[in-house]
């Protein structure tokens, strides 16, 4: 296929722009974390006198050394489990094609609608009844069932476009439907199952709402949760907060460098037909 030249200009044109409208607010709150505490920067200006320890300080303010082991155990507990019901739900609704596996879909599909914010108040309340409410479980629990709508469509986007023939010679071979899912389907899914559980990873580490809501303890929040207290408590010195953001989303930035080719070839995965 011949593209013209023009066309081919003006989308690199369209692409340039529209990375530096997403690079300009992250330079510009490097730039600000980098100015002197209990000042108001204006726009995108270098420091005559850059404060490196800025990080340092917003390291050691927010308690981050705690924020780490809490974010990371959040996420330890939240995606394996995911993961593993998403797997055989999709495995189930896309490949055995159960009965009322149509209207399964269809519920999923609803539950993808469902914003955070509109739950927020009953979770709120069931979690103090339950006796579960400023804990850890009380961001976990909420955040299994919230991720599952799009987790089971997603890999069930990847178990219907398998071909059938792959079960029904494995069933020939006397397979059960462990075996089946175990042993046949399930390597064939570790690439939508790892940009799966990446993403989630990263949902779960920048997950706000939930984790300052449901947790009064900033220690036992995650990461970005804490971020609400440590504005709360610092929100006139615009760089020390600048710099605490920055240290919130280095993790992020980091694991979408390092797996940015799984996450891309999940995303297309379907888009062409051999």
């Amino acid at each position: 296929m011949k593209i013209d030249r023009s066309e081919l200009y003006s989308g690199r044109l369209l692409l340039l722009g529209l990375m530096v409208i997403t690079i300009l607010p992250f330079i510009s709150i490097f730039m600000t974390a980098l100015h002197p505490s209990n000042t108001v920067p204006g726009g995108l200006e270098w420091p005559a006198d850059p404060q490196w320890s800025n990080f340092i300080e917003a390291f050691s303010v927010a308690n981050m050394t705690a924020l780490l082991g809490s974010s990371l155990y959040i996420v330890l507990a939240v995606v394996p489990v995911s993961l593993l019901i998403s797997t055989m739900a999709g495995f189930a609704i896309g490949q055995l094609r159960i009965p009322g596996s149509r209207i399964l879909l269809a519920l999923f599909v609803f539950g993808l609608t469902l914003p955070f914010g509109g739950i927020i108040v009953p979770l709120y309340y069931l979690e103090r009844a339950l006796g579960i409410y400023n804990t850890r479980l009380a961001v976990v629990l909420p955040l299994i069932g919230l991720y599952m709508p799009f987790a089971v469509f997603w890999m069930r986007a990847h178990f219907v476009n398998m071909p059938t023939e792959i079960s029904e010679a494995a069933r020939v071979d006397g397979a059960t439907l462990w075996d089946l899912f175990a042993r046949i389907h399930l390597p064939l899914a570790r690439a939508p199952m790892a940009s799966l559980g990446i993403l989630m990873s990263v949902w779960t580490w920048n997950q706000f709402l939930l984790a300052l809501v449901l947790v009064e303890d900033p220690t036992e929040r995650t990461m970005a949760g804490a971020l609400g207290a440590f504005q709360g408590h610092y929100a006139t010195n615009v760089p020390l907060l600048c710099a605490g953001t920055i240290l919130i989303l280095l993790p992020t930035l980091v694991v979408f460098v390092l797996f940015q080719r799984q996450i891309i070839s999940a995303l297309l995965q379907g888009s062409v037909k051999g």
